[in-house]
């Protein structure tokens, strides 16, 4: 026999392997899937977290506002009359700054100057500055909006409110800065390229007029200080101007007042009392009442219309419980009636 080749009986032949056919009857339903709600365990729409761990959607949510506002639970906001404000870091003008500045993009901050004057449920502003400033145009095109406001807004600078934030800061109804804050007073500068003739620098004193004129008029400051600072030499060491400090700046008549937040928000509550008094009707408008339930056209339950002129002559009273019907034709005048009709209580 050939030990290489297998093995194999003649004629033999392996029985078939048969698995148990299920017993007779309705085949059984699978189980149905849990039921879950959305970021709830065990609700319809997410899946169950297990026991001691927050649901999925939860968790990412959470993530996310930390990452985007440093706070896993940020306080809600209420319903509130006050539109804020923030002008932070470098106010960006016609051009694009690099995407690692932070900047304030004028185009954003003007439609919101819009909605704010328009939106009749809104009564005040706050502006924050923390500004290097920035472009002129753009910055001054914000201090112009500020400025032509019907509402009052109060501004507080709070770190710094430099070069151009100046403008900004003068330009609401009342303005504060914090003590520690600085703002830094100094002659326009232009960047890239500047041709040498006397043109250049009439457009620049131009524009340095525009500055010095909108800030002494909207702040207690005069002009001649105001030159003052802006030219000073020998305290900036690369520059000419002056750095002002908190209670220098009321000092000088630049801001109104030192202080922060709470006294920033109790000012601008009482600039809106003012207002309410001396212009009521720019109050936001009540909601009218609803009919009450079964009223007639007059708006009081079980009532008809009033009385009018009869369609054959005569006056028509209106009926129900209580009043006559109409007199028939022939019968006089409208307060005269047969005897057989009853009449009601005097």
């Amino acid at each position: 026999m050939d030990r290489d080749r297998p093995f194999r009986m003649e004629g033999y032949e392996p029985p078939l392997r048969v698995s148990p056919s299920p017993p007779p009857g309705p085949t059984p339903a699978p189980p149905p899937p849990p039921v879950t709600h959305p970021g709830e365990p065990g609700r319809h729409g997410a899946p169950s977290a297990p026991a001691g761990q927050p649901a999925p959607g939860r968790t990412s949510a959470r993530i996310e506002a930390i990452e985007s506002l440093g706070s896993s639970a940020p306080p809600p906001a209420p319903a509130q009359n006050i539109h804020l404000l923030t002008v932070i870091g470098q106010i960006e003008g016609h051009l694009a700054l690099p995407p690692q500045n932070k900047t304030t993009k004028y185009e954003h901050v003007i439609p919101q100057l819009v909605a704010v004057e328009q939106n009749p449920q809104v009564e005040g502003l706050l502006v924050i500055l923390n500004t290097v400033g920035g472009d002129v145009e753009a910055g001054l095109a914000i201090a112009e909006m500020i400025s032509s406001m019907s509402k009052p807004s109060v501004s507080v600078v709070l770190g710094g409110g430099h070069s151009i934030g100046l403008p900004i800061a003068v330009s609401t109804t009342y303005s504060f800065i914090a003590s520690t804050a600085t703002m830094t007073i100094h002659p326009i500068r232009l960047t890239g390229l500047v041709i040498g003739v006397p043109q250049t620098y009439e457009y620049l004193d131009k524009m340095q007029d525009r500055v010095i004129r909108f800030v002494v008029a909207n702040s207690r400051c005069s002009e001649e200080k105001l030159r003052e600072l802006m030219f000073r030499t020998g305290e900036l060491a690369r520059d000419i101007g002056t750095v002002v400090v908190g209670r220098d700046a009321v000092r000088y008549g630049l801001i109104d007042e030192v202080g922060g937040l709470k006294e920033a928000m109790a000012k601008l509550e009482e600039l809106i009392r003012e207002r309410r008094a001396r212009v009521p009707h720019d109050r936001p408008p009540a909601a009218a009442p609803p009919p009450l339930a079964g009223a007639g056209p007059t708006g009081i339950p079980g009532a008809a219309a009033a009385p009018g002129p009869a369609p054959g002559g005569g006056w028509a009273e209106p009926a129900g419980p209580g009043v006559p019907p109409d007199p028939p034709p022939g019968a006089g005048d409208f307060d005269e009636y047969p005897a057989d009709i009853p009449q009601g209580d005097a």
